[in-house]
């Protein structure tokens, strides 16, 4: 196998030597970075991607809209938890934090606003104009007003607010209109108009000239936004036609305002007979959680001013409940989320390049073995998206169709609209096979989805199990069962991402498929677990939360602490999405200490410091943000030489280790092994994407050495590199 220190760009050549135990105690707070802070710094990774002239001009827009997307489940999760445990235990500590965290927010949201002006600028010299509607010329104004009439009007309800009417509901994540408005009288009155989130929220312009245009580019008026575009806000087209919805009253102004609601709600299974009815009742709940942001214009020059007045901001806080404090006054549009709408536009010169994801001949559908006959002959490993998911949707769409197939078996968390996972089991099912699904409806935000494939399943007679009672269950495993001839032979595919053929083009993860007896045995008791009431403690090869996991990465970290207490090469190199839990926290310190060199690959939240002298002098911490979300978790053990290799679902979280059922699973095949580690040393290498971790939790670029060429891993696995 290669060595996993040849070409590691940027580190050490060496660890460095063990030093004596530093007098500072590893249960210090001060090793361990505020968790939330530490999510807020990934959206400042994320926000530089959008400020990256290197990017496409339309990648740089739709990374600002993943930052506000980003931001909305902070505040709708972690904000809220951290408000919720300040109310209740009337913590000033935790107080500190959320106004800390408010302040954070409004810097990193200034920087956002100031980015959407300089790409808004960009846009428009590429012939994509953002436009105010009292700026276009008559002919678009006309065009906007007939589709306001057509379609948009319609769809509004406006909604008075005074003594014979109460203050209306306001949706979580809702963008409104607060409408001042003066009847014949000449008394003041108030109303909300919900901007539709049913409808485009860039209206593009749809004139004569522009049909013309689209008919000599052979487009469809009406199905394509133009080449070159013009688009307004819809919240500013409606601003523009209230006339239509107030007849009769002078409207003084109209302010936009947007909400965003708690939605960490907590499923109380102990007290629940039916998950299922919980599960549905807890996400009806949400709707009405309570309110944790307000986001109002400041908008106070140009044409129309925006800004909302001190008399109708009052209104809104009290109806909502709401502290000062929790108001975000930007200049700009409230949600830049929604700029993913122009990602539609038709300019593939100001994106990506497209890709075709590789697909291994002998896993083809054109191969000329069927999978089951790959996989007998050798396990398989998968990089997506460089590597298709295909073969993993065919081995499953294979499994339904063979007659020597007895039962499929597997754990769905999110599976995505119109899955061809599930349209093979379903087809499983018609073919008389034993079809066993557990569906995770605990999935945060997925839960509507997941209740209503659990049903679709359960209708068609599948055994559909809805979770567990206090765990989510995280892990991605399938199991096949197939007889044949006079034994029975188990496949398995375990992997680090959700069954999603969506995502899998989108995030970085690993797919495993093999006939391993043992791996298989494993897999047969983890749903006998999933399914049933084993309590089984012990596993043969897999490691499986709340189980054993964490026990095990403990002693592996330990292992290697040990071989380098004894002289003996050590190196861990994990990679994961977010690194929290204390305890492992604490035995990566210890093994640093005793001069193992640790390489953390960690694309979001980071509670460990490293380069702390006498404590974490041999960790590296970088973080990739590129144009794939890193989602892949692979854990590196040199083991004087006897490497081990596990990957599978679960971060190095609380919630994964002690609440969750994950699943890690061994690369032991050589051949694999050494594609992994190769994976890893070039992730290591990225000069383009990759950061590094300061040890005060801040993070800087990193670079390439004089003469030496810039190196993305992600753009090197497209091109090919270590299939």
């Amino acid at each position: 196998m290669a060595s996993p220190d040849q070409n590691l760009q940027g580190t050490t050549a060496g660890a460095a030597p063990a030093t004596e135990p530093t007098a500072l105690s590893l249960e210090d707070p001060a090793l361990y970075l505020d968790r939330e802070h530490s999510l807020l710094l990934f959206q400042h990774r994320v926000l530089e991607e959008a400020r990256d002239a290197a990017n496409p001009l339309l990648e740089r827009v739709k990374f600002l809209s993943i930052l506000f997307s980003n931001l909305d489940e902070f505040y709708m999760v972690r904000f809220a938890v951290l408000k919720q445990k300040a109310g209740s235990l009337h913590d000033s500590l935790i107080a500190e934090r959320l106004d800390r965290l408010r302040a954070d927010v409004r810097d990193l949201m200034t920087a956002a606003q100031e980015t959407w002006r300089e790409l808004e600028l960009a846009l428009m010299q590429e012939g994509i104009d953002v436009r105010e509607y009292t700026d276009l010329g008559t002919p678009e104004r006309q065009s906007l007003d007939e589709y306001f009439r057509e379609t948009v009007f319609p769809v509004l309800t406006p909604l008075a607010f005074d003594s014979g009417r109460p203050f209306p509901h306001i949706s979580n994540l809702s963008l409104n209109l607060a409408v001042a408005l003066r009847d014949e009288k000449g008394a003041k009155r108030f109303a909300r108009v919900k901007v539709p989130d049913t409808l485009p929220q860039l209206v593009f312009v749809r004139t004569p000239e522009k049909a013309e245009q689209d008919a000599q580019a052979g487009r469809s008026h009406g199905v394509h936004p133009p080449i070159r575009p013009t688009v307004v806000w819809l919240e500013d087209m409606i601003r523009a036609n209230l006339e239509a919805l107030f007849p009769g009253l002078e409207i003084i102004a109209a302010y936009p305002f947007r909400v965003t609601r708690d939605a960490e709600v907590e499923v109380q299974e102990v007290e629940s007979d039916d998950l299922l009815e919980t599960v549905e009742e807890a996400v009806w709940q949400r709707r009405f959680r309570a309110v944790v942001r307000l986001q109002v214009s400041s908008q106070a020059s140009g044409n129309i001013s925006r800004q909302l007045p001190p008399d109708l901001l009052d209104v809104l806080l009290k109806n909502l409940e709401l502290d000062r404090r929790d108001v975000y006054e930007f200049d700009g549009p409230l949600d830049l989320g929604r700029l993913r709408e122009l990602l539609a536009v038709d300019r593939p010169d100001l994106k990506d390049p497209p890709f075709l994801s590789y697909t291994p001949p002998a896993l083809s559908v054109a191969g000329k073995d069927d999978i089951f006959a790959v996989l007998r002959r050798g396990d398989v490993l998968l990089h997506h998206p460089f590597e298709s998911f295909q073969p993993v949707a065919e081995f499953l769409r294979t499994a339904a169709l063979d007659p020597d197939v007895l039962a499929i078996k597997i754990t769905l968390y999110r599976v995505g609209p119109k899955s061809p996972i599930v349209e093979s089991l379903l087809t499983a099912i018609e073919q008389g096979k034993q079809v066993s699904v557990l569906v995770e409806l605990k999935a945060r935000f997925d839960e509507e989805s997941n209740i209503e494939w659990a049903k679709s399943l359960e209708a068609a007679g599948v055994h559909v199990v809805y979770g567990l009672m206090g765990l989510k269950v995280h892990s991605k495993v399938a199991m096949v069962v197939r007889r044949e001839g006079h034994k029975i032979r188990r496949y398995v595919h375990l992997g680090t991402g959700n069954y999603n053929p969506s995502t899998s083009r989108l995030y970085t993860d690993l797919s495993f498929l093999t006939t391993d007896e043992e791996i298989a045995a494993d897999a047969t008791d983890l749903f006998n677990f999933v399914t049933g009431y084993s309590a089984k403690k012990s596993y043969r090869k897999l490691l499986v939360a709340p189980v054993t996991l964490l026990s095990r990465m403990e002693e592996l970290i330990e292992r290697e602490t040990e071989h380098a207490r004894h002289g003996e090469s050590a190196r861990i190199i994990m990679k994961m999405n977010s690194l929290e839990d204390p305890s492992i926290i604490r035995a990566l310190y210890r093994a640093s200490q005793a001069g193992v060199q640790l390489d953390l690959l960690v694309r979001g939240v980071c509670c460990l410091r490293p380069g702390v002298p006498g404590i974490s002098e041999n960790i590296r911490v970088t973080s990739i943000v590129g144009r794939f979300l890193e989602h892949s978790r692979v854990y590196y053990f040199r083991n004087a030489g006897a490497e081990e290799i596990y990957l599978g679902s679960a971060d190095m979280m609380g919630r994964n280790l002690y609440r969750r059922v994950e699943v890690l699973f061994p690369i032991e095949n050589p051949r694999l092994q050494a594609r992994v580690l190769g994976i890893l040393n070039l992730y290591l290498e990225d000069t383009r994407n990759a950061r590094h971790m300061l040890s005060d939790g801040t993070y800087v670029h990193a670079k390439a050495k004089d003469g030496e060429v810039v190196v993305s891993a992600q753009a090197r696995f497209l091109a090919g590199a270590l299939r």
